[in-house]
Protein backbone atom coordinates (compact mmCIF):
# COMPACT_ATOMS: atom_id res chain seq x y z
CA UNK A 1 0.00 0.00 0.00
CA UNK A 2 1.10 3.85 -1.14
CA UNK A 3 0.48 6.22 1.00
CA UNK A 4 -0.32 9.64 -1.31
CA UNK A 5 -0.04 13.26 -0.52
CA UNK A 6 -1.21 15.50 -2.52
CA UNK A 7 0.90 19.21 -1.91
CA UNK A 8 1.38 21.94 -4.31
CA UNK A 9 4.72 22.81 -4.42
CA UNK A 10 4.53 26.79 -5.14
CA UNK A 11 2.01 27.99 -2.63
CA UNK A 12 1.66 31.40 -1.99
CA UNK A 13 -0.05 30.48 1.04
CA UNK A 14 2.55 30.05 4.36
CA UNK A 15 -0.25 28.35 6.33
CA UNK A 16 -0.62 25.40 3.62
CA UNK A 17 3.05 25.46 3.09
CA UNK A 18 3.40 24.90 7.29
CA UNK A 19 0.90 22.22 6.94
CA UNK A 20 2.90 20.45 4.41
CA UNK A 21 5.71 20.13 6.17
CA UNK A 22 3.99 18.84 9.03
CA UNK A 23 2.70 15.57 7.49
CA UNK A 24 6.12 15.00 5.63
CA UNK A 25 8.31 15.55 8.31
CA UNK A 26 5.77 13.05 10.75
CA UNK A 27 5.42 10.50 7.71
CA UNK A 28 9.33 10.71 7.61
CA UNK A 29 9.59 9.99 11.23
CA UNK A 30 7.51 7.03 11.22
CA UNK A 31 9.42 6.29 8.77
CA UNK A 32 6.15 5.26 6.51
CA UNK A 33 6.81 4.98 2.55
CA UNK A 34 4.61 7.72 0.80
CA UNK A 35 4.65 9.37 -2.71
CA UNK A 36 4.28 13.07 -3.04
CA UNK A 37 1.74 14.08 -6.12
CA UNK A 38 2.42 17.94 -6.34
CA UNK A 39 -0.88 19.66 -7.73
CA UNK A 40 0.33 23.15 -8.95
CA UNK A 41 2.83 21.60 -11.59
CA UNK A 42 0.27 18.51 -13.01
CA UNK A 43 -2.69 19.34 -13.42
CA UNK A 44 -3.65 15.94 -13.87
CA UNK A 45 -2.95 15.59 -9.70
CA UNK A 46 -4.94 18.48 -9.36
CA UNK A 47 -7.71 16.65 -11.05
CA UNK A 48 -7.80 13.34 -9.62
CA UNK A 49 -7.39 14.93 -6.15
CA UNK A 50 -10.26 17.57 -6.31
CA UNK A 51 -12.91 14.24 -7.85
CA UNK A 52 -11.71 11.38 -5.10
CA UNK A 53 -12.21 13.73 -2.53
CA UNK A 54 -15.42 12.77 -0.99
CA UNK A 55 -17.93 15.19 -0.70
CA UNK A 56 -18.89 15.37 2.54
CA UNK A 57 -15.19 16.21 3.34
CA UNK A 58 -15.38 19.37 0.65
CA UNK A 59 -15.11 22.55 1.79
CA UNK A 60 -18.13 25.06 1.19
CA UNK A 61 -17.07 26.46 -2.23
CA UNK A 62 -16.11 22.50 -3.47
CA UNK A 63 -12.10 22.69 -3.83
CA UNK A 64 -10.51 21.02 -1.59
CA UNK A 65 -6.88 22.29 -0.54
CA UNK A 66 -3.84 20.42 -0.13
CA UNK A 67 -2.92 18.55 2.00
CA UNK A 68 -4.90 15.57 0.96
CA UNK A 69 -3.55 12.27 2.36
CA UNK A 70 -4.55 9.16 0.69
CA UNK A 71 -4.05 5.69 0.86
CA UNK A 72 -3.81 3.60 -2.81
CA UNK A 73 -7.44 4.93 -3.96
CA UNK A 74 -9.08 5.35 -0.52
CA UNK A 75 -9.01 8.87 0.79
CA UNK A 76 -7.40 9.27 4.59
CA UNK A 77 -8.27 12.91 5.34
CA UNK A 78 -7.40 16.32 5.41
CA UNK A 79 -4.55 18.10 7.42
CA UNK A 80 -7.23 18.85 10.04
CA UNK A 81 -8.36 14.93 10.53
CA UNK A 82 -4.71 13.56 10.41
CA UNK A 83 -3.66 16.47 13.28
CA UNK A 84 -6.22 14.69 15.34
CA UNK A 85 -5.03 11.29 14.33
CA UNK A 86 -1.57 12.15 15.28
CA UNK A 87 -2.76 13.65 18.75
CA UNK A 88 -4.47 10.96 19.44
CA UNK A 89 -1.50 8.26 18.44
CA UNK A 90 -3.86 7.28 15.88
CA UNK A 91 -1.53 7.64 13.04
CA UNK A 92 -1.77 4.38 11.10
CA UNK A 93 -5.09 3.72 12.12
CA UNK A 94 -5.73 7.30 10.05
CA UNK A 95 -3.11 6.09 7.51
CA UNK A 96 -4.96 2.89 7.00
CA UNK A 97 -2.33 0.87 8.20
CA UNK A 98 -0.99 -1.65 11.01
CA UNK A 99 1.02 -0.30 13.73
CA UNK A 100 4.38 -1.99 14.41
CA UNK A 101 5.26 -3.56 17.37
CA UNK A 102 5.89 -2.36 20.62
CA UNK A 103 4.31 1.87 19.41
CA UNK A 104 1.86 3.13 21.61
CA UNK A 105 -0.85 2.75 18.71
CA UNK A 106 0.08 -0.77 18.69
CA UNK A 107 -0.10 -0.80 22.35
CA UNK A 108 -3.61 1.09 22.32
CA UNK A 109 -5.10 -1.50 19.82
CA UNK A 110 -3.81 -4.15 21.83
CA UNK A 111 -6.16 -2.40 24.87
CA UNK A 112 -8.80 -2.08 22.79
CA UNK A 113 -9.03 -5.33 21.66
CA UNK A 114 -8.79 -6.77 25.34
CA UNK A 115 -11.89 -4.73 26.41
CA UNK A 116 -13.81 -5.84 23.53
CA UNK A 117 -13.08 -9.60 23.80
CA UNK A 118 -12.52 -9.48 27.71
CA UNK A 119 -10.64 -12.43 27.38
CA UNK A 120 -7.47 -10.93 29.28
CA UNK A 121 -9.70 -9.03 31.81
CA UNK A 122 -11.76 -12.20 32.47
CA UNK A 123 -8.60 -14.08 33.24
CA UNK A 124 -7.73 -11.33 35.60
CA UNK A 125 -10.49 -10.97 37.56
CA UNK A 126 -10.50 -15.84 37.29
CA UNK A 127 -6.96 -14.95 39.32
CA UNK A 128 -7.67 -12.15 41.58
CA UNK A 129 -10.95 -13.63 42.64
CA UNK A 130 -10.76 -16.35 45.55
CA UNK A 131 -13.33 -19.22 44.78
CA UNK A 132 -14.53 -20.45 48.01
CA UNK A 133 -13.55 -24.08 48.75
CA UNK A 134 -16.98 -25.47 47.99
CA UNK A 135 -17.22 -24.32 45.32
CA UNK A 136 -14.28 -25.39 43.96
CA UNK A 137 -14.50 -29.04 45.23
CA UNK A 138 -18.41 -28.77 44.80
CA UNK A 139 -19.64 -32.28 45.62
CA UNK A 140 -17.03 -33.89 47.11
CA UNK A 141 -16.29 -31.73 49.76
CA UNK A 142 -20.07 -31.62 50.44
CA UNK A 143 -19.40 -35.22 50.94
CA UNK A 144 -16.46 -34.68 53.32
CA UNK A 145 -18.05 -32.66 55.33
CA UNK A 146 -21.44 -35.02 55.98
CA UNK A 147 -18.69 -38.16 56.58
CA UNK A 148 -17.06 -36.01 59.10
CA UNK A 149 -20.44 -35.65 60.84
CA UNK A 150 -21.25 -39.28 60.65
CA UNK A 151 -18.50 -40.31 62.02
CA UNK A 152 -18.03 -37.36 64.68
CA UNK A 153 -22.00 -39.23 65.98
CA UNK A 154 -20.53 -42.57 65.22
CA UNK A 155 -17.62 -41.39 67.78
CA UNK A 156 -20.23 -40.23 70.74
CA UNK A 157 -22.21 -43.02 70.10
CA UNK A 158 -19.64 -45.36 70.38
CA UNK A 159 -18.68 -43.38 73.32
CA UNK A 160 -21.77 -43.78 74.83
CA UNK A 161 -22.19 -47.66 74.19
CA UNK A 162 -18.51 -47.60 76.37
CA UNK A 163 -20.25 -45.83 79.21
CA UNK A 164 -22.95 -48.06 79.08
CA UNK A 165 -20.78 -51.47 79.18
CA UNK A 166 -18.37 -49.85 82.09
CA UNK A 167 -21.98 -48.62 84.11
CA UNK A 168 -23.65 -52.98 83.60
CA UNK A 169 -19.85 -54.05 84.50
CA UNK A 170 -19.73 -51.94 88.08
CA UNK A 171 -23.52 -53.15 88.20
CA UNK A 172 -22.72 -56.65 87.92
CA UNK A 173 -19.18 -56.35 90.38
CA UNK A 174 -21.79 -54.97 92.97
CA UNK A 175 -23.66 -57.70 92.42
CA UNK A 176 -21.34 -60.17 92.64
CA UNK A 177 -19.57 -58.51 95.99
CA UNK A 178 -23.27 -58.49 97.25
CA UNK A 179 -23.17 -62.41 96.67
CA UNK A 180 -20.29 -63.23 98.06
CA UNK A 181 -21.06 -61.02 100.98
CA UNK A 182 -24.57 -63.34 101.63
CA UNK A 183 -22.88 -66.59 101.52
CA UNK A 184 -20.17 -65.52 104.08
CA UNK A 185 -23.35 -63.57 106.29
CA UNK A 186 -24.83 -67.05 106.56
CA UNK A 187 -22.00 -69.17 107.53
CA UNK A 188 -21.12 -66.81 110.24
CA UNK A 189 -24.91 -66.87 111.40
CA UNK A 190 -24.82 -70.93 110.80
CA UNK A 191 -21.31 -71.33 113.05
CA UNK A 192 -23.12 -68.82 115.47
CA UNK A 193 -25.87 -71.00 115.91
CA UNK A 194 -23.87 -73.94 116.09
CA UNK A 195 -22.26 -72.63 118.95
CA UNK A 196 -25.03 -72.05 120.74
CA UNK A 197 -26.45 -75.36 120.46
CA UNK A 198 -22.84 -76.65 121.56
CA UNK A 199 -23.25 -74.22 124.79
CA UNK A 200 -26.85 -75.67 125.61
CA UNK A 201 -25.78 -78.92 125.45
CA UNK A 202 -22.67 -78.61 127.11
CA UNK A 203 -25.20 -76.98 129.99
CA UNK A 204 -27.65 -79.61 129.84
CA UNK A 205 -25.25 -82.58 130.30
CA UNK A 206 -23.62 -80.15 133.53
CA UNK A 207 -27.42 -79.78 134.67
CA UNK A 208 -27.49 -83.66 134.08
CA UNK A 209 -24.48 -84.97 135.61
CA UNK A 210 -25.18 -82.23 138.99
CA UNK A 211 -28.58 -84.48 138.97
CA UNK A 212 -27.00 -87.56 138.74
CA UNK A 213 -24.36 -86.91 141.88
CA UNK A 214 -27.32 -85.09 144.06
CA UNK A 215 -29.46 -88.60 143.12
CA UNK A 216 -26.19 -90.70 144.16
CA UNK A 217 -26.01 -89.12 147.32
Amino acid sequence: MVIKVFLASSSGSTAIKKKQQDVVGFLEALKVDYTQLDIACNEENRMWMRQNVPEEKKPANGIPLPPQIFNEEGYCGDYDTFFDAKEDNSVYAFLGLPPPPGSKEAEQADKAHIVENGNHADENLDDSIEVPEEERNGDAHVEEEQAEEADEEGGEGGEEEEAEEEAADGEAADEETAGDEAPAEAEEEAVEETDEAQAEEEEQEEEDLQSEEEEAE
